[in-house]
């Protein structure tokens, strides 16, 4: 048999304790000889706002409903005692029940109803005491300022509680939307470097369809891969807001150390040779973070390449580690030909992003001509991740 937890132990205690407080006062004004019934209507309706059971409860009681009914009710029940000059006893049950219902009113009713309901159930408990010492005003001030400390000090954590969640939900809406953002940058730049290189092996085919027809299949199995690789880009960044499985934790990353030597080699067609120059001083265990960087810098100086540099016939991507910074460079011998249409140039924003990118882990990005023939793009990060500042 299970044991209950923690919380259901406190709440059971609690709920014990409110059914004995309004069981003491109901029998107290027995008696006394008062009226049972209106202690029996109040305290029934705070029993039942506070003790219907959350998947049971239905639609049409609403939290303001549920707060304000009872508070309604109690101050009936002390403006017609005042009124008809007839003393009827107070008691810690339905005190108890009202400062209950109070916390709930500012800290779950929508916005006015929050107030609206705070303000009837600290009314009703502040002027309860009135049913009874009518006529003695010592007796009666007293009770009311404790009663007014006990709402102020209720009322204040339950507001203080309410401003915790909504700055906890502005932290969690700008977090969802961070990550919302950076993975469609991540899913930009994998499609569009291969939809580039695409498009680029397309126009190569058209030109080798009737000068090298024996070539062209080598340029047709580059289309197949580069567009194999963009679904699978596609699916391995959908596949982190879905997969939730254990086997996800054991799955390699994309955009890494390792990605990058793969990204060189999928780069690689018959009119242009590229050369992966690592250091073997490199580390294969950066922070996850500068490799990812690292691989960024490599892919969207390739898809520049592609873009804007089709004439490049050799493109070196370059490696190295002194120990406490990384140097990533990428550089080509191209003159800035390219046959792509205006529509697939881009609109400049790569390298701003990745100058962010860059940044953020303390480090620094340059990009440049290279002389007076070819393009260099070089990156620098701290090795250790910028003290683990994330991308």
């Amino acid at each position: 048999m299970k044991s209950e937890s923690p919380r259901g132990c406190t709440r059971g205690f609690v709920v014990t304790l409110l059914v004995l407080a309004g069981l003491l006062d109901v029998l107290n004004a027995d008696e006394g000889g008062y009226a049972v019934w209106p202690h029996l209507v109040v305290l029934g309706l705070g029993y039942a706002a506070l003790l219907w059971p959350v998947p049971r409860r239905p639609d049409w009681l609403t939290p303001q409903l549920r707060t304000g009914a009872p508070a309604v009710a109690s101050l009936l029940f002390t403006a017609g005692s005042v009124l008809l000059g007839q003393e009827a006893p107070f008691g810690f049950g339905e005190t108890a029940i009202l400062l209950c219902l109070l916390f709930v009113a500012v800290r779950h009713c929508p916005q006015p109803w929050a107030v609206v309901c705070g303000l009837l159930n600290g009314t009703a408990v502040l002027v309860s005491p009135a049913r009874f010492y009518q006529h003695d005003m010592s007796s009666l001030m007293g009770f009311m300022l404790l009663a007014l400390i006990l709402t102020g000090f209720v009322g204040g954590m339950a507001a203080f509680l309410r401003s915790q969640d909504y700055r906890r939900a502005v932290a969690v809406s700008e977090t969802r939307r961070s990550e919302r953002v950076a993975i469609a940058a991540d899913l930009h730049d994998f499609v569009a470097h291969h939809v580039t290189g695409i498009l680029v092996q397309t126009q190569m085919a058209r030109m080798m369809a009737t000068t090298q027809p024996e070539n062209l299949d080598t340029v047709l199995a580059g289309i197949e891969r580069s567009a194999t690789e963009a679904l699978a880009s596609m699916r391995r960044t959908v596949g982190v807001l879905r997969d939730t499985g254990p086997e996800a934790v054991d799955r390699r990353p994309v955009g890494d150390l390792v990605g990058i030597a793969e990204l060189a080699d999928g780069f690689a067609s018959p009119a242009q040779h590229v050369t992966l120059d690592r250091d073997p001083a490199v580390p294969a265990d950066l922070p996850h973070e500068v490799q990812a960087a690292a691989f960024r810098v490599v892919q969207e100086a390739l898809t520049n390449v592609r873009r804007h540099a089709a004439d490049a016939t050799e493109v070196t991507v370059r490696l190295r580690h002194d120990g406490h910074r990384l140097e990533v460079g990428v550089t080509d011998d191209g003159r800035g030909g390219t046959q792509l249409p205006a529509a697939a140039h881009g609109g400049g924003f790569g390298l701003v992003g990745l100058k962010e990118r860059v940044t953020a882990l303390g480090g620094e990005l340059w990009a440049g001509p290279r002389g007076e023939v070819g393009w260099e793009v070089r990156a620098v990060f701290p090795a250790d991740g910028a003290d683990g500042r994330a991308i």
